[in-house]
C-alpha cells in the first residue's frame, strides 16, 4: 500500500511544520551547551542548568500549544484531522529533551551509542509505519476477528506514520534515560542568563532556517496554481518526494553538523584552529561535490525510489536542489566563525537574507510556476547566505579558505552535468546514459585525486593509497 500523491502532500506540510516548533522549543540550547562546556569550569552546572531550562520550557510550551491547537489545525489545513496536531505536539516534546542527551554524547565522545541510538529511531519508524500502513490492512483482510482491529482504522496512512514517528521519538527517550538524567537539580542562574544572551539569536536564525528549509511546502499549499486543496496536496507530495532524491547531500550535512560542532569549539582552543577549519572545508567541499555528481548523473537510477511514476514529472527540480544543499553545507562550516566569536546575532540576520530572499519568491512565483519557484528560492537562498557570510566572516575571524579551487570544484561538476544532459538529449540508450555518467564520474574522481594528492596522502588509512 503506497501513499496517494495528495496524501503524500498532507505528511510533507506536517513535517514541514515540526521543524519550527522544533527551533522555538529548543531556542540554540544544544550549541550554547557546546560553546560553553569547553571553556567553563562549571562543566556540571552547565548540563544540569540547561536540561534544567528545557524540561520547564518544553512542559510550558508543549501547554501553550494545546491551548491554541484549533488555530494550529486551520492554518496548516489539518480540520479533517486534528489529532495530526495532537500527535505533532508529543512528538515535538519528545524530541526536545533527547535534544542535550544526544549533545551530552557527543560532547563525551560517545559515537556508538549516539548512532545505535539514532539507527534504531530511524528503524523503528520504518518497521512500524511499514507494519501499520501495509502488514496491518492484510491481517484484518485476512482475519476481521483479530485483536488488532482494536488500533485500525481504514485508509489512515498519514496518521499511521505520525503514530509510528511517535512511538519512535519515545523509544529513543527510554534508550537515553541514563543521559537525560544525568543533571542534578542545580540551576545557575547567572550561567543560564549568559547561555541564553549567546542561545537566543539563534532562534531567530533557526526560524528563519526553517523557513528556507521547509516552509516552501506551506507556500506551495497556500499560493499553489490550483485552488482545490486536493490539487495543492498534490503538487506538494511531488515536490517533496523529489527533494527526498537530494538525500544523499542532505543526510551527509546532518552527520558532518552532528559532528563537527563540538569538532570545531574543541579546535578553537588549539594551535592555529583556522587552517584546521580550511582543511576541513576542503574536504568537505570535494565530498559533497562527487555526491553530487553521483545523484545528478544517475539520476535515472534515483527517480525508482519515487514509487509512483507519476512524481518524476518533478525530477527536474532535483540538480537545482542538490545544488542549493551544497550551498547550505558550505554555509554551516562558515558559520563556525560568529559562534567563535560570540556574535550569533550575525547567524540571525545572515539567515534572515535568505528566509527573505525564499519568501519573496516563493510569494511571486510559485503562483505560475508551482513547485520550480520553490527549487529556485531555495537555490538563491542558500547562495546569498553562503556568500553573504563568507564576506562577512572574513573579515571578523579571518579563514584561509582556498576559495578559488574551490568554486572550481563546484563549476566543473556542474558543467559535467550539462554535458551529460546534453549528450543523452542526443543520444537516448540507457547503457549510453550509464557510461557517460561513470565516465564523468571517475574521471572528476581522478582529476580531483591529482590535485589534492599531497593532502590525501596526510589522512589516516586512505593516505596509503596515494602514496606512490
Amino acid at each position: 500500500m503506497s501513499l496517494h500523491s495528495d496524501k503524500y502532500g498532507q505528511m510533507s506540510t506536517i513535517y514541514a511544520a515540526l521543524p519550527f516548533l522544533n527551533v522555538v522549543f529548543t531556542y540554540g540550547m544544544e550549541t550554547a551547551y557546546f560553546r560553553f562546556v569547553q571553556k567553563d569550569k562549571l562543566k556540571t552546572d552547565i548540563y544540569s542548568t540547561a536540561m534544567i531550562s528545557m524540561i520547564s520550557s518544553t512542559v510550558f510550551l508543549t501547554t501553550m500549544l494545546f491551548i491554541f491547537k484549533s488555530g494550529l489545525t486551520s492554518l496548516l489545513k489539518l480540520e479533517s484531522h486534528p489529532e495530526f496536531i495532537t500527535y505533532s505536539i508529543f512528538i515535538t516534546a519528545l524530541d526536545t529533551l533527547t535534544t542535550l542527551p544526544f549533545a551530552k554524547l557527543r560532547q563525551d565522545g560517545r559515537p556508538r551509542k549516539f548512532a545505535i541510538t539514532r539507527i534504531l529511531n530511524i528503524t523503528l519508524t520504518i518497521v512500524l509505519t511499514y507494519f501499520f500502513i501495509s502488514v496491518l490492512p492484510y491481517i484484518i483482510e485476512k482475519n476481521p476477528n483479530s485483536f488488532l482491529n482494536a488500533i485500525y482504522i481504514p485508509d489512515y496512512g498519514v496518521g499511521y506514520i505520525i503514530i509510528a514517528n511517535l512511538i519512535a521519538s519515545f523509544t529513543t527517550l527510554i534508550l537515553l534515560y541514563k543521559e537525560f538524567f544525568a543533571f542534578k537539580f542545580k540551576f545557575n542562574t547567572v550561567l543560564w542568563k549568559r547561555m541564553i544572551v549567546y542561545a537566543l539569536p539563534l532562534i531567530l536564525a533557526g526560524f528563519a532556517g526553517m523557513i528556507n528549509e521547509t516552509f516552501d511546502r506551506i507556500m506551495l499549499l497556500w499560493w499553489g496554481p490550483s485552488a482545490n486543496i486536493q490539487d495543492a496536496e498534490t503538487q506538494v507530495g511531488i515536490y517533496s518526494a523529489c527533494y527526498k532524491l537530494s538525500l544523499l547531500i542532505t543526510l551527509f550535512i546532518q552527520a558532518f553538523r552532528m559532528g563537527a560542532e563540538p569538532f570545531f569549539f574543541k579546535e578553537s582552543e588549539g594551535e592555529n584552529p583556522q587552517r584546521t577549519y580550511a582543511r576541513v572545508m576542503k574536504f568537505f567541499v570535494i565530498t559533497i561535490t562527487v555526491m553530487f555528481l553521483i545523484v545528478a548523473l544517475y539520476l535515472d537510477i534515483w527517480k525508482h525510489f519515487i514509487r509512483k511514476p507519476s512524481m518524476w514529472v518533478g525530477l527536474k527540480v532535483v540538480p537545482i536542489l542538490l545544488l542549493a544543499n551544497m550551498f547550505l553545507g558550505i554555509y554551516y562550516n562558515l558559520a563556525i566563525w560568529y559562534k567563535l566569536t560570540n556574535k550569533t546575532i550575525a547567524g540571525a540576520y545572515i539567515t534572515l537574507i535568505g528566509a527573505g530572499i525564499t519568501l519573496i519568491i516563493n510569494y511571486l512565483f510559485i503562483p505560475r510556476y508551482s513547485y520550480m519557484a520553490c527549487a529556485w528560492a531555495t537555490f538563491a537562498c542558500y547562495g546569498s547566505m553562503m556568500l553573504v557570510s563568507f564576506v562577512w566572516g572574513q573579515k571578523e575571524y579571518r579563514i584561509p579558505y582556498a576559495w578559488k579551487k574551490l568554486s572550481a570544484y563546484i563549476i566543473i561538476v556542474v558543467l559535467m552535468f550539462f554535458l551529460h544532459q546534453t549528450l543523452i538529449h542526443h543520444f537516448s540508450s540507457r547503457i549510453f546514459n550509464l557510461a557517460v555518467a561513470t565516465f564523468l564520474l571517475c574521471l572528476y574522481v581522478w582529476f580531483v585525486a591529482n590535485v589534492e594528492r599531497k593532502d590525501f596522502q596526510r589522512l589516516p588509512v586512505v593516505g596509503k593509497f596515494f602514496r606512490r
